[in-house]
């Protein structure tokens, strides 16, 4: 197969162009495409032979369910039946980095709700996203443009790394405001699935009370059921053993000391203290902004790939606003190879950093 890579604007977005994406997509066939968190690789939510080929091109499990896109308030409630009394707040939300879980109206394919009797919708802030689901003329399933358990595509490049030649269409335009994945809710429970890109403050804030956060949302524990996308399975991974310091910042230094052939990813200010020792490292941003940790960090993740380092450390970040979902990705990124102290990090080194 020959991917047809369309460069489009995200501000001013060609319409010709995205109709061509969105024939494919009627077609049966799959289209990665830019929305303000991640990148998705989509194909018509009702086609269960596209659905099927989402699985197969990502390596997915088929216990993973997939999330649905749609461009209105109407094509969700064609999907999904949503509690009356909460869509003028959805409706307020929307778009955004938000999807919620509710039960799946009769005619959603089994391949995309896993089974499950329920699906998790989501309208994306991105006129590219929306303009490409319109023109499709159906809900687009989509789940993170990346194979299973790597990091997701915050770029059109990391896609095309990924699965040129195995789709038909990616669309570029250009990186992820947001940089990981939508908040998921389960409204019937009232639960965070999955944090991401929307607080569970914001949550909160919008509809006068705070949403249950259980652990596996948090990344601290596995979930024996995906009752929605990303909650079960080992995720975010680069090739490269990785490593998540969970100890002091201003530790980090005399913690990692005399360690040989590592990359480093973390805030600015640790990036600084480390990389005058000759460490590799990998900036996500000042600690102050942790809106630009987020949309730095899969890439960050993709790139460590590219060094020749035995191990990789990922610093731990304050779990407050979007950095609970940044933690949950972390966490997973790691499976849970954690260190706070010199011998903790000496005995991961031991069992898991390549040797050469």
């Amino acid at each position: 197969m020959r991917t047809k890579i369309l460069k489009i604007d995200s501000r001013k977005p060609d319409k010709k162009k995205i109709r061509i994406a969105a024939a494919s997509i009627r077609r049966g066939g799959l289209v990665i495409f830019p929305t303000e968190t991640v990148y998705g690789i989509g194909g018509d939510a009702f086609n269960r032979k596209a659905v099927r080929s989402i699985y197969r091109v990502k390596g997915r499990p088929s216990g993973n369910p997939l999330m649905v896109h749609v461009s209105g308030m109407e094509m969700a409630l064609g999907i999904g039946a949503f509690p009356k009394r909460y869509l003028k707040i959805i409706d307020s939300l929307w778009p955004g980095p938000i999807a919620f879980v509710v039960p799946a109206r009769r005619g959603v394919p089994k391949e995309v709700v896993s089974g499950l009797g329920t699906v998790a919708i989501r309208m994306p802030d991105h006129k590219v996203a929306l303009e490409l689901i319109r023109e499709s003329r159906t809900p687009i399933a989509a789940p993170s443009a990346n194979p299973s358990k790597m990091p997701s595509s915050t770029k059109a490049s990391h896609a095309t790394g990924y699965f040129d030649g195995k789709v038909d269409v990616i669309i570029d335009s250009g990186s992820s405001r947001k940089g990981i994945e939508s908040t998921i809710l389960d409204l019937k429970t009232f639960t965070v699935l999955r944090p991401g890109a929307f607080p569970a403050e914001k949550i909160a804030e919008a509809f006068g009370r705070k949403p249950k956060i259980t652990k596996a949302a948090r990344g601290l524990a596995t979930s024996k059921v995906a009752s929605a996308p990303g909650m079960r399975y080992r995720h975010y991974s680069p090739k490269t053993p990785l490593f998540l310091y969970t100890g002091r910042p201003s530790a980090i230094r005399k913690t990692v000391s005399g360690m040989d052939n590592y990359a480093f990813i973390g805030s600015r200010e640790s990036c600084r203290a480390l990389g005058r020792w000759g460490v590799t490292v990998l900036d996500l941003g000042s600690r102050k902004s942790i809106e630009k940790v987020a949309s730095s960090l899969f890439d960050s993740l993709i790139k460590v790939d590219g060094f020749e380092v035995d191990f990789a450390i990922v610093e731990s970040f304050p779990e407050g606003g979007i950095g609970m979902g940044i933690m949950n990705r972390l966490r997973k990124a790691a499976n849970h190879r954690y260190f706070s102290t010199r011998g903790q990090l000496k005995a991961l080194i031991s069992k898991y950093a390549k040797d050469d």
